[in-house]
């Protein structure tokens, strides 16, 4: 009930009624004036547009420290393995989890593009996991071997796919920090013209 006094339906039907009293005070509306009121209440509550509904996280600060956590624990398992890795990839796991980290620091920019929410949840908490798993469940001596036929190694796949992972998460570094950027280029540009506008 409380809720429905703040909606855009009960709004426009107060407006409605005020119309009515308005009516009602410069004579138009006889002694009916209070069904008037209620009629236009209820005419521009049925009309208004209903609220609309966003389908957002619970909680969007509590997903988003648990993803940091899960990408802080594949760091740490990969700095156990670093034996077995390419040194390239534990480079790589560091990177892509930096980036997908300071993405997660932002739990409402990404609360609100759902598409984009989706794709770092995917990047941090299935495609850079399986990455890596995959080639640690394989033997240390298979994974290192070169293949016949001039085939990538298992190692070789991984570095590929690190690579191909971090592009795509400075892609979305650079959706989410689009905003900052032209706020920065739009301050640079206004500093500029002030600076052209002084007397000396």
């Amino acid at each position: 009930m409380i809720r429905y006094l703040g909606s855009t339906k009960n709004l426009v039907g107060c407006v409605g009624g005020l119309v009515g009293v308005l009516l009602h005070l410069t004579g138009v509306v006889g002694g009916l004036w209070p069904v008037v009121v209620a009629g236009l209440y209820a005419v521009g509550a049925l009309l208004a547009p209903s609220e609309k509904v966003r389908l957002v996280p619970v909680d969007a600060v509590t997903e988003a420290g648990q993803l940091r956590s899960e990408l802080d624990s594949l760091v740490r398992e990969v700095g156990t393995q670093a034996s077995r890795v390419p040194p390239s990839a534990v480079a790589a796991v560091g990177r892509i989890a930096g980036v997908l980290g300071d993405l997660l620091g932002r739990p409402d920019a990404l609360a609100a593009n759902p598409d984009l929410r989706h794709t770092v949840v995917r990047l941090a908490r299935t495609d850079l996991p399986l990455s890596v798993q995959t080639y640690l469940n394989l033997p240390w001596w298979f994974a290192v071997k070169q293949r016949a036929g001039g085939e990538p190694s298992p190692g070789d796949e991984l570095t590929t796919q690190l690579g191909l992972l971090e592009a795509e998460a400075h892609r979305l570094a650079e959706r989410v920090y689009a905003a900052d950027v032209n706020q920065q280029a739009d301050h640079t540009r206004y500093l500029r013209e002030r600076d052209a506008g002084e007397p000396f």
